[in-house]
C-alpha cells in the first residue's frame, strides 16, 4: 500500500449519521452540497423565544483582483430568535459560531464565476466558510443544545443550518476546538490526501513544499519527514523559515523573496533533483521546479495562491519538462477522497498526541477582524493556519 496506515484496497466508508461515531469526525461533504445559512428564516421564529443581536460579514460585490478589507462589510443583522423557526421545511439547527476558518479557496467564491467546483458568494449576503460552533437549538434528532459541531456556516454570530446532516459532531478532548479547522480539518486532510494519494511517496525521496508554513504546507512537510523523506520548504519571511526548521522539522528551508534566481536556489537545495513537489503557489516557483524535477517525479497541485489576485494570470514556460522527465502532475480536491477521512483523523490525532506532529495556528479575535484576517492570507501575513475566534462561550 502507498501508506502504511491505509489498507491495500481502501473501501468507501458509509457517511456517519450525526452523533453515531463518538470521537470521530465523519468526512467533509462534497462542496456541491454545502449548507447555506438561512438567516432570513430566523426572523420568523417563535416571537416568545429569547433573542440576540447578530452581526455578520457580507460581501459587498464581486471582485476580479486580490481581495481587500473593504470588499467586505460588518453589518448588524438585527435581533434573531434563539430558536429554530416553527414551520420550517425540515429539521434545522441553530448554532452560535465559535471559530471561523480563513481559506484561500474562498477568494474564488468572490468572483462572478459559476464554472468552479463550488458556487460563488452572493453580493449582499453573508460570507460562508468552515467553522466550529455550539448548538443553541435543534429540531434534528442527531443534535441537542450544547453539542459542538463543525461544518459550513456563516461569517456571523448565529447561523441557522438547514441541512444539519452535513454537520460533524465533535467529541471534545484535550485538543483545542479550533484545531478541527486545520490539523484535524480540511487543511490537514488536504495535506494527507495530497501527499499519500497523489504523490505516492517512497522512503528516501526528495520533497519540496512551497508556502510551507501555511495550514497545509506545515503538515505536508511533517508527513514527509515521518515517511523518511528529505524535505525542503519555502516561505516568505525569515521568521517562517526558522519555524519550518525548528518547529516543523524540515531538513532545510529558504526565503524565496531573498532568492533572485529560484532555479539556482532549488538546484542548491536539491543537487540531485526533486522527486515530489507539493504545489501551493504557482507562477515562477512552478517554472523553476519543473527544471529541477527528477525522472518520474510527481507534482500534487493543491493551489496557486500567487495567481489568485491576477486578472491576467501568468503562464508557465517549462511544461515541456513533463515529457522527457516523465513527470506526473495532478490537481486534486480533498472532498473526492472523503472515504479516507476516518483513517486520516485517527492517524493525525495519534501522531499529534504522541508529539510527532506539531501544529501552529494564527488566531484573530473578534468577528470584526475576519476581513483583515482573510485578506492577510494573500500577502503572507499569517503564520500558520488562519482562524477567527468569534466567541469562546
Amino acid at each position: 500500500p502507498r501508506h502504511p496506515h491505509l489498507p491495500t484496497s481502501a473501501t468507501p466508508f458509509p457517511h456517519c449519521s450525526p452523533g453515531t461515531s463518538p470521537g470521530r469526525l465523519p468526512p467533509f461533504p462534497p462542496p456541491k452540497t454545502l449548507t447555506t445559512p438561512r438567516t432570513a428564516a430566523m426572523e420568523q421564529a417563535n416571537p416568545r423565544a429569547g433573542s440576540a443581536r447578530n452581526r455578520k460579514v457580507v460581501l459587498r460585490d464581486y471582485i476580479s483582483r486580490a481581495p481587500r478589507e473593504d470588499d467586505m462589510a460588518l453589518v448588524d443583522g438585527g435581533a434573531v430568535p434563539l430558536r429554530v423557526p416553527e414551520g420550517a421545511a425540515g429539521p434545522a439547527v441553530l448554532v452560535k459560531n465559535l471559530y471561523l476558518s480563513c481559506d484561500p479557496y474562498m477568494r474564488g467564491r468572490m468572483r462572478d464565476f459559476h464554472g468552479s467546483y463550488i458556487p460563488p458568494f452572493k453580493p449582499g449576503s453573508v460570507i460562508e466558510g468552515l467553522g466550529v460552533a455550539r448548538v443553541v437549538d435543534s429540531t434534528h434528532p442527531g443534535f441537542v443544545a450544547g453539542d459542538i459541531v463543525s461544518g459550513m456556516t456563516g461569517w456571523e454570530e448565529y447561523s441557522l443550518i438547514d441541512k444539519p446532516e452535513q454537520l460533524n459532531k465533535i467529541q471534545q478532548s484535550d485538543i483545542p476546538l479550533s484545531y478541527h479547522l486545520g490539523l484535524l480539518g480540511m487543511p490537514g486532510f488536504t495535506a494527507y490526501v495530497g501527499f499519500y494519494e497523489i504523490c505516492s511517496p517512497k522512503k528516501g525521496e526528495f520533497v519540496f513544499v512551497s508556502a510551507a508554513s501555511g495550514a497545509v504546507g506545515q503538515i505536508v512537510g511533517q508527513l514527509a519527514k515521518l515517511h523518511g523523506c528529505y524535505v525542503v520548504g519555502s516561505a516568505g519571511t525569515n521568521e517562517k523559515v526558522e519555524l519550518l526548521k525548528d518547529k516543523f522539522g524540515f531538513d532545510a528551508a529558504f526565503n524565496y523573496k531573498e532568492e533572485p534566481d529560484l532555479t539556482a536556489a532549488l538546484k542548491r537545495y536539491f543537487p540531485e533533483g526533486i522527486d515530489i513537489y507539493f504545489e501551493n503557489v504557482g507562477g515562477p516557483m512552478l517554472d523553476a521546479v519543473l527544471l529541477n524535477m527528477r525522472m518520474h517525479g510527481r507534482i500534487a497541485v493543491c493551489g496557486m495562491v500567487s495567481q489568485h489576485g491576477m486578472t491576467d494570470p501568468a503562464g508557465i514556460h517549462n511544461l515541456f519538462c513533463l515529457v522527457p522527465k516523465r513527470i506526473s502532475m495532478k490537481g486534486f480536491i480533498q472532498s473526492d477522497y472523503i472515504n479516507l477521512f476516518p483513517q486520516f483523523l485517527d492517524y493525525m490525532t495519534k501522531h499529534y498526541k504522541d508529539g510527532k506532529i506539531a501544529y501552529l495556528e494564527d488566531m484573530s479575535i473578534g468577528l470584526e477582524n475576519a476581513p483583515a484576517a482573510f485578506v492577510g492570507l494573500f500577502s503572507g501575513k499569517n503564520v500558520g493556519k488562519q482562524v477567527v475566534c468569534v466567541s469562546q462561550e
